[in-house]
């Protein structure tokens, strides 16, 4: 048989944390032309296709029931057949209830290269992520995964209760809430003790992650004293009594929370990083890109504000991308640092402080105040009339500075180095978590990410984005980033004490309290 062109990847995208999926996974994703998923894959996991790559939701919708089987399967065919890669991606581990040998059988039929990467599967990682383990020394050697599924019918022809009741010591159930009744019932009526402890965790490793525990007496009254919805992992045997010692996930600062990030995507690896190690689950939507200046006159004042590097005073960095971009134009030049060996070199801010040091430069003392204010405040008689300052900075930056210099009767130039521009992204998953309440907080480090997000959710259907966002934290890194989102009419919560990345994440951990 021949083959054809295209290939598909079935690949176990993990239990739903986006930093579970295994390395092969992810280089999946990355190379595709086409990524099938449904909604047990991480739509952060979305994030990381190559631009232009196709994403196909087969999932449940509020306006159409879920794909059938057979009709992903064609799919799968169909994509294939037109020579592209497609990474089906399936949540936990495909070949554990996954179907993935449907997928697979119709792939052959038709002569379509393909590969099962496997992944992390839910019936392990979510009791962990509660607490439980599968298997302890004193209370469990084995486990069974059964499927829970199926109507009740086809689970006692599937299932021969009388020997699974006490086969293992961990009997962990997928997808069987609508059926934790008749489960319980007909382990108890072959042979397992009604006191046999019994947890259901739903979404697990994700932000809804929620718990609850019982006995096989009990656990159907409590699941629905709780209106308890799927998807949950069962969990039954004495390992559940482990959780009141084990459990983990719950006592982490920012546990059960969601939180957009939406600085530029070179720079919001720092902070989504932050909030996963803290508990919480970080959703990148960048709404800015930082860039190199295109328009010709930009150009050319760069090129002679450097040539006369020597000659300055002061260079005034007031930001990190300021520093970044200043070295790259400074290279470019074909010049170094030997020429900034007459000025002295003030920094705005920790963070633009130790970008400057990251560089062998070492910054005038730190103003007190994060901001261009501080600067003044602190420096006093040391700006003398007719000096010259050079202000490396972004097209959008506060005039502040460079007009109260002027006024100080400062020779200033101010250099474009960089422009902040608004990303053309648009994300229905974004959307879906909105609609959903799935968001509970939005964080915003500048005052170009207020306003680009809101002009962004209007791009993408949403005519009141201010009503949208009802019921979302909104975070501001420092006063001037909250006064952009205030004018917007954005409710803001919390305001950073500093304007650091550390403060941020300071004030999230002190909202989750």
């Amino acid at each position: 048989m021949s083959l054809v062109n295209g290939k598909v990847y079935l690949v176990g995208a993990g239990p739903g944390d986006a930093g579970l999926i295994t390395v092969k996974g992810l280089e999946c994703i990355k190379k595709a032309d086409v990524v099938v998923y449904d909604r047990l894959a991480n739509p952060r996991l979305l994030q990381s296709m190559r631009p232009g790559a196709q994403k196909v939701y087969v999932g449940k919708l509020p306006d159409r029931h879920t794909m059938k089987q057979e009709e992903i399967n064609q799919l799968l065919v169909d994509l294939a057949l037109e020579g592209k890669t497609v990474t089906r991606l399936k949540g936990g581990d495909p070949t554990v209830f996954g179907r993935v040998g449907e997928e697979a059988e119709l792939l052959r039929e038709n002569g379509i290269r393909y590969e099962i990467i496997p992944g992390i599967t839910s019936a392990i990682s979510v009791p962990a992520y509660a607490g439980i383990p599968v298997t302890h020394r004193d209370m469990a050697s084995s486990f069974s995964i059964i499927t829970g599924h199926e109507s009740p019918d086809k689970l006692d022809r599937m299932i021969q209760w009388d020997k699974l009741a006490n086969a293992t010591g961990t009997l962990i159930f997928l997808m069987g809430v609508a059926k934790i009744g008749y489960i319980s019932q007909q382990l108890i009526t072959n042979g397992r003790q009604a006191s046999t402890p019994v947890a259901l965790v739903r979404w697990g490793t994700r932000a809804e992650q929620e718990t609850l525990t019982g006995t096989l007496a009990d656990i159907e009254d409590k699941v629905k004293a709780a209106n308890f919805q799927a998807p949950a992992v069962i969990v039954v045997g004495d390992v559940v009594l482990q959780r009141e010692k084990l459990m983990w996930a719950e006592y982490m600062p920012l546990f059960g929370k969601r939180i957009l990030v939406t600085r530029a995507r070179s720079q919001a690896s720092e902070l989504a990083s932050r909030i996963e190690e803290l508990g919480g689950e970080s959703y990148e939507f960048p709404v800015i890109e930082i860039v190199k200046p295109s328009d010709p006159i930009e150009i050319l004042n760069i090129e002679k504000s450097f040539s006369e590097l020597e000659s300055y005073d002061w260079i005034f960095f007031t930001s990190v991308n300021g520093v970044s971009f200043f070295f790259q134009h400074l290279q470019e030049q074909g010049l170094d640092i030997r020429s900034l060996h007459r000025a002295k070199i003030v920094a705005v801010g920790p963070a633009t402080a130790e970008a400057l040091k990251l560089r062998s430069i070492m910054p005038e003392q730190l103003p007190e105040r994060f901001q261009a204010e501080g600067i003044v405040e602190m420096l006093g008689t040391r700006l003398e009339a007719g000096q010259k300052v050079l202000l490396p900075r972004g097209d959008k930056g506060r005039m502040w500075l460079p007009e109260k210099l002027t006024e100080m009767g400062l020779d200033v130039t101010n250099t474009v180095t960089y422009h902040t521009v608004i990303t053309g992204e648009e994300d229905d998953e974004l959307l879906r978590m909105f609609d959903e309440s799935g968001i509970h907080a939005i964080t915003f480090t500048s005052s170009s990410t207020v306003t680009n997000f809101l002009t962004i959710m209007k791009r993408m259907g949403i005519q009141d984005p201010i009503k949208h966002l009802e019921g979302v934290e909104t975070f501001c890194i420092g006063e001037i980033t909250a006064k952009t989102a205030m004018d917007a009419g954005l409710t803001v919560g919390r305001v950073a004490e500093e304007a650091t990345i550390d403060s941020l994440v300071n004030s999230l951990c002190g909202w989750n309290a």
